[in-house]
């Protein structure tokens, strides 16, 4: 897949946004034609969010060139669209170790460069850390403009109106951007609506308009005639525009406009700038994968991508002998639906990533895309569950983060049996620390009425997606990896477990490991090379974190010298509730060594998973160590070498 470099003449020129400003606006038409090749050659060796950024080229060059960064403060919520940023501002030399190893995050990160003001990876933060940070700037009477840039599918979120309706009541000086890239808004209407877009942001109407206010309040009965004035002023230009559904809100709206012709941005992102006032929204309609025809064409216009050839578009993504968690998840619940028509599927704006276009293609009634609204995703699944159904709520676990109250309140405290699957469990390699899901097991575990689940292996997970079918008495959760399974043999159709019983994979003597979830197979790895080293190695799955299978613990507990529990997420979850089993339960032999083995306190930054699993302790040779550790023995260097 060799091929030559793009050609950048002008953009070598350009180590920071001050080269930039330098440029005239005429030349700024080759650079941003330079900056998404650079992207594109860039991505097509590191693999990452190729779509999102080649959408937004054009306006990056603008917002650049028009604002004073990094003074001026640009916010780019969710970051999917941040590589031409980076490029433009210092981090150039270094965009090829995107998303690798020790190389710059695939989003915007505070601790990466000063022209990041605010870390996002998680969408529809943008409006309310900006508003934040405009309020912060009129406290100490500064003067430095905030900028935000937020997508129309970030625009579904409630957070981001929650925002915009405070910001619309404060009135500090606050600049939106809607980069609208599937004219899921308002598509542009032509050069009518461009040419309204630089008339109603120019200081000129703003200045009139300002005046007829004015005038109105003159008059008398004031208050009713400026109130119809002003209605009157707003849903006509709302006519034209669309934007009075901002109005409302407190913002004033320009816009929509062609977010790829630098001729309407430019002198409408000034006069934006310039303003006075209140909050200001600009529209813009840009078109996701612009520039790049394999982006264009494809139906998710190269959201996320691996290595590709970049004359074919080809993508570079290895063959497996083993099945995805993701596709045995979704094939399962098909599997199940077609036996139970009470089984309906709802996912957050994610129905590839979660698996569930696979069943909306079976089933699109029963298929329910909120949006990216994760908290009425799970209060729908409520109501859903109140009436007789079996909602599956499909969420990254990460993203259940940001519905915690509604599992807590309208889930777990009224016993409903909300189904949740969450995939991409532990660390997710190139995505880094804000997409690991690293926390769902110590706080669903917590929660009375909650069971957790977590398969050990993709036969496993089948089982799973039976057993929470089966199971009415309240809700149930169960969490598997990205990525492939470990190539077990499959059944045609899942098993339902025996709720709080876990199994045991190989019987030994003198250490136990208690895993629960994905770290499976490394247990098994180290007890192969502990088996070598002549210790005798019991491996059990526990499959539940809740209810534990106490017995089978105290079994553990009891007939082996070592214990050593594993799991993929933080302290405090599976390891943790072990422990307090075994203090409380008074029966542990006395000499018993125990240890959990979690992940470390600290986030962990993107690599190969393999990697970070090792970094974290928690593969093969880790838990080779923490048993001889345990023991008071060295680690044979053959084992580790093995």
């Amino acid at each position: 897949m060799s091929h030559s470099p793009p050609s950048t003449p002008l953009l070598d020129q350009v180590k920071s946004p001050e080269d930039l400003r330098r440029l005239s606006d005429r030349d700024l038409r080759q650079l941003a034609d330079e900056l998404r090749a650079e992207v594109i050659d860039a991505v097509s060796v590191t693999g990452g969010h190729l779509g999102a950024g080649l959408g937004v080229v054009e306006l990056t060059v603008a917002l650049h060139r028009v604002f004073e960064t990094p003074r001026d403060k640009l916010i780019w919520d969710v970051g999917h669209q941040c590589y031409p940023h980076k490029i433009l501002t210092g981090r150039r030399e270094r965009i090829r170790t995107l998303r690798q190893g020790g190389g710059l995050s695939g989003f915007t990160k505070r601790a990466e460069s000063e022209y990041d003001p605010f870390g996002a990876a998680h969408s529809s933060t943008s409006i309310s850390a900006g508003l934040g940070m405009a309020v912060a700037r009129d406290l100490r009477d500064d003067d430095f403009n905030v900028v935000c840039i937020i997508g129309d599918g970030a625009m579904s979120a409630g957070m981001a109106y929650e925002a915009m309706n405070n910001a619309g009541h404060l009135g500090s000086r606050l600049i939106v951007i809607l980069n609208d890239n599937d004219m899921s808004i308002a598509p542009p209407s032509g050069a009518m609506s461009n040419y309204l877009a630089r008339l109603v942001s120019g200081q000129t109407y703003l200045s009139l308009r300002d005046a007829a206010k004015q005038l109105t309040k003159r008059l008398p009965l004031s208050d009713m005639i400026h109130e119809k004035a002003r209605r009157t002023e707003e849903y006509a230009r709302g006519f034209w525009t669309g934007g009075t559904l901002f109005e409302e809100l407190g913002f004033y709206y320009v816009g929509p406009i062609d977010g790829h012709n630098l001729n309407h941005l430019l002198p409408v992102l000034r006069n934006v700038r310039d303003a006075q006032g209140g909050p200001i929204l600009l529209h813009v309609v840009t078109r996701k994968g612009k520039g790049y025809a394999p982006a264009e064409a494809a139906a998710d216009k190269y959201h996320g991508v691996s290595r590709f050839d970049v004359v074919t578009g080809q993508q570079a993504k290895g063959k497996s002998n083993a099945p995805s968690y993701t596709k045995v998840f979704a094939s399962s619940l098909v599997t199940e639906a077609r036996e139970d028509d009470r089984i309906v599927a709802i996912t957050a704006a994610m129905p590839a990533g979660t698996g569930l276009d696979l069943f909306e293609n079976e089933f699109p009634a029963r298929t329910f895309d909120v949006g990216i609204a994760e908290q009425h995703a799970v209060t729908f699944a409520a109501g859903l569950a109140a009436e007789g159904m079996k909602p599956f709520t499909a969420i990254y676990s990460t993203f259940l983060q940001r519905a915690y109250d509604q599992v807590v309140h309208d889930v777990a405290l009224q016993n409903l049996p909300v189904r949740i699957a969450m995939d991409r469990a532990g660390l997710v390699g190139a995505d880094g620390p804000t997409h690991a899901g690293s926390f769902d097991i110590a706080y669903l575990a917590c929660l009375p009425n909650m069971v957790v689940m977590a398969p050990g292996d993709e036969a496993e997970l089948r089982h799973m997606v039976r057993t929470a079918v089966a199971y009415d008495e309240g809700p149930i959760a169960f969490r598997y990896p990205r990525g492939e399974g470990l190539g077990v043999e499959m059944p045609e159709r899942g098993e339902i477990l025996e709720i709080g019983r876990g199994r045991i994979v190989k019987e030994g003597n003198k250490v136990a490991i208690l895993s629960l979830g994905g770290r499976l197979g490394e247990a098994l790895a180290a007890a192969e090379m502990l088996e070598r080293s002549g210790l005798s190695t019991t491996v059990a799955d526990a499959r539940f974190a809740k209810p534990l299978d106490e017995e089978l613990v105290l079994r553990l507990a009891r007939q082996h010298e070592v214990l050593v529990t594993i799991e993929e997420g933080s302290d405090g979850g599976f390891g943790s509730r072990v422990l307090s089993l075994l203090v409380n339960s008074g029966k542990v032999e006395e000499g018993l060594r125990l240890r959990t083995l979690t992940f470390p306190d600290r986030y962990i930054d993107q690599d190969k998973p393999e990697l970070m699993y090792a970094a974290a302790g928690l593969d093969r040779d880790g838990i080779l160590t923490t048993v001889f550790q345990a023991l008071g023995r060295e680690v044979p260097e053959a084992a580790l070498r093995a």
